[in-house]
């Protein structure tokens, strides 16, 4: 049964449960219009659906009962006994349908003639004040042959509906589902968030003491097994919202007189139901926007040697933390100097700045408010209230808005949003004597610069801080002096630092900060008005040392700091621009030290790297495993280094995760050195090259072999569930 069907199955179940409810009350209250109401109602509904359905059985004995209803709700007939006997017969066939279309996916073979004829004659005054009508057969009786009517009279009929699912030995899809009212989720998930605070802190009170690591890792394991089912119980397929696009598209071609053939993908993709309302209204303005400006009419179409039909595409993937939502049109595309033209004539930036703007940057301007390249204003679009409408409200839910366009071939809208708001993965830095949680999603990796590197690793250009990064120039933004402007003017020059490289927007630059902590999974609680009109900060959290912190919102410093969008195909220096990008090309390895030898894991491969309590290292025969997000994965200690880590007090174990295929595998290494080229560790060779063993910067360096790391017996998974 796919999901549509199922959800008819349930409503239409619960409605003749209301239905007999309010019958049996009726019986008592004829006048009563309120449960005269209801009763239509729920036949109605499953009248109305049914025909979308097909079902014409049903929808045949459902119009029946609706006649019958109307009549009764405009007052011509008078609910006597007979009536609501008859109305009740309705109920017993309706359900004994539903029931078979439940267990079989069909109406089945039954004739339902003599109801219908029944609930006919009963919409005459004479016929529904007569007491024969009560006697009248019921559906079993309508539906066997004459020798059996009798034998199920006798018959009780509740059992003997369930008869074919005790056969069966199935559970229907009332029975296996439940309504839950939204309201009751929130409550719940706001109660996971406060039990992931305390397990924070329960989780840092307890690493001192042996007789708790047992308990507290016990405490840790459910705690995300809990926050998990609860989330899950929030997601909600995109196909609710992309259910309603075919009608709108179909609706407006007619009205623009355009030729729109609409093409979705991913509709089985779930997201929270929250964002799945907060995403409706943007999807609609995008759609909107590409049939009134992405579609030529056919004749357009053909001249530019084009199909007259055009292809809108909705698609849904989900990309790790996130679900990516694409609207793409294969239309006309976006002029950019039209749009450069309108944003001067409209007074949105001046000539001088939008002659300075690279083509990315100019199509972000389609989001100010106001701005609009539509000749004049029409009911579809023209206004300029739709796509700052789509930003504004995708970034109130922490998502991210993306376009790309190229003249002639049409434009894609891509919005990014995240699986959740609750609950985040966050990295715990400290500045201007506070903490703050900057999210890991943006964050591409970490830089330490000691004392005596800063002055030579940081440079000036008119009063502008960059820094070199593997030959590149990335632009840094010191918090400190984000934060406190006046007080923080000569720090950060010649002092250790970190320097988180993010990704915000598609604006790449480096936060400085002073110091580093372990991330953390933080609850995102929402912010005073006070601290919203700041504009650096995306919400609060408690850590789990049980301080306030506030969330960095990289897309609001970078915007606050100045730093420009990279371009598509720019790179921050001029050789890059003949170079293949070597991370896409998986040309770039983590270099890290085990056990003094310094080894080689592929940058694309890496996940995250975790410092982790060693107590949270378990043994599976001979072999370490680590329990990371609901997985056990393998652990690669060739160092021995988890023996080192647990004769040290408080003993961590720092473990690069890596994907390898569909598995994840872990790396034991005693420190993380630098990020490198693959280019250079391969030129750093010499012909000593063998068996993936190289030199680098003079020092013979081991490229990991993730395939290598055995994966975990069935038979061993098994064991440890048990």
């Amino acid at each position: 049964m796919d999901e549509l069907t199922r959800e008819f199955v349930i409503e239409s179940q619960e409605g003749l449960d209301r239905m007999e409810r309010c019958l049996t009350e009726l019986e008592e209250r004829p006048g009563e219009m309120a449960l005269l109401a209801e009763i239509f109602r729920s036949v109605h509904t499953i009248k109305g659906t049914t025909g979308f359905l097909g079902y014409k059985r049903l929808e045949k004995l459902a119009h029946a009962g609706e006649n019958l209803l109307g009549l009764l709700r405009e007052g011509k007939l008078e609910a006597t006994a007979a009536i609501i006997t008859g109305l009740l017969q309705l109920l017993d066939g309706l359900r004994l349908i539903l029931q078979s279309i439940d267990e079989t996916g069909s109406e089945g073979g039954g004739e339902d003639g003599a109801l219908i004829a029944l609930l006919e004659g009963l919409q005459t005054p004479v016929a529904a004040a007569s007491p024969l009508a009560a006697s009248a057969p019921r559906p079993e009786e309508m539906e066997a042959g004459p020798d059996e009517r009798a034998a199920l009279v006798e018959k009780v009929s509740v059992p003997e509906r369930e008869a074919p699912r005790a056969r069966s030995g199935t559970s229907t899809a009332a029975e296996s589902s439940l309504r839950v009212d939204v309201t009751l989720l929130n409550r719940m998930m706001n109660l996971v968030g406060e039990l992931v605070l305390t397990r924070n802190q329960v989780l840092q009170a307890t690493a001192l003491d042996p007789k708790m690591t047992m308990l507290s890792r016990r405490l840790d394991m459910v705690t995300a097994d809990l926050r998990e089912a609860v989330m899950r119980a929030r997601m909600q397929p995109v196909s609710h919202v992309f259910s309603k696009m075919p009608r709108m598209v179909r609706d407006l071609s007619q009205a623009l007189d355009k030729r729109v053939r609409l093409e979705m993908e991913g509709q089985e993709t779930e997201l929270d139901k929250s964002l799945l309302e907060a995403i409706k209204d943007p999807l609609i303005h995008a759609v909107r926007n590409a049939m009134d400006h992405g579609f030529e009419t056919p004749e357009a179409r053909r001249a530019a040697g084009k199909e007259a039909e055009g292809t809108l595409r909705l698609r849904a993937v989900q990309e790790g933390s996130h679900v990516i939502v694409d609207v793409s049109d294969d239309g006309a595309g976006i002029s950019v100097e039209k749009v450069r033209a309108k944003a001067i004539e409209r007074g949105l930036i001046t000539a001088e700045h939008a002659a300075q703007l690279s083509e990315r940057e100019l199509l972000q301007l389609i989001f100010l408010p106001g701005f609009s390249t539509a000749s004049s204003i029409t009911n579809v679009s023209g206004r300029g209230v739709g796509m700052d409408v789509v930003r504004t409200n995708v970034e109130k839910i922490g998502g991210k808005v993306e376009i790309e366009s190229k003249a002639g071939r049409g434009t894609t809208l891509r919005l990014r949003i995240p699986l959740t708001l609750a609950i985040i993965p966050a990295l715990i830095v400290r500045g201007v004597g506070q903490s703050f949680a900057l999210p890991q999603g943006p964050l591409s990796e970490l830089v330490h610069v000691l004392p005596e590197e800063t002055k030579g690793a940081i440079e000036w250009i008119e009063n502008a801080p960059l820094f070199r990064l593997r030959g590149q120039l990335l632009p840094l933004v010191f918090l400190e002096r984000l934060l406190l402007p006046a007080g923080a003017a000569g720090r950060g020059e010649g002092g250790e630092c970190f320097i988180a490289v993010l990704d915000a927007d598609g604006r790449n630059y480096g936060l400085v900060v002073d110091g580093l902590a372990d991330p953390e999974e933080i609850v995102v609680k929402p912010l005073s008005p006070a601290l919203k009109e700041i504009g650096l900060y995306s919400g609060a959290t408690v850590l789990g040392n049980g301080d306030l912190a506030l969330i960095l919102d990289p897309g609001a410093i970078a915007v606050r700091a100045g730093i420009a969008l990279s371009g598509e195909d720019e790179r921050m220096h001029p050789e890059a621009e003949a170079e293949p990008d070597l991370r896409n090309t998986g040309l770039e390895y983590l270099l890290v030290e085990v056990a003094g030898r310094q080894a080689a894991v592929p940058l694309c491969d890496v996940l995250r790297i975790e410092q982790v309590p060693v107590e949270r290292v378990e043994y599976l025969g001979q072999r370490p495993v680590l329990h990371f997000e609901g997985e056990l994965l393998p652990v690669e200690d060739a160092g021995n280094l988890l023996a080192e880590a647990r004769s040290r007090p408080q003993g961590r174990l720092v473990v690069v995760v890596c994907r390898d295929g569909n598995r994840q595998v872990g790396v034991a290494v005693s420190h993380v050195l630098d990020v490198t080229a693959g280019r250079e560790l391969m030129e750093a060779g010499t012909s000593q090259q063998a068996d993936g063993v190289t030199l680098l910067k003079e020092r013979v360096t081991e490229v990991v072999q993730l395939g290598a790391v055995a994966p975990l017996q069935a038979e061993s998974l098994a064991e440890v569930a048990g």
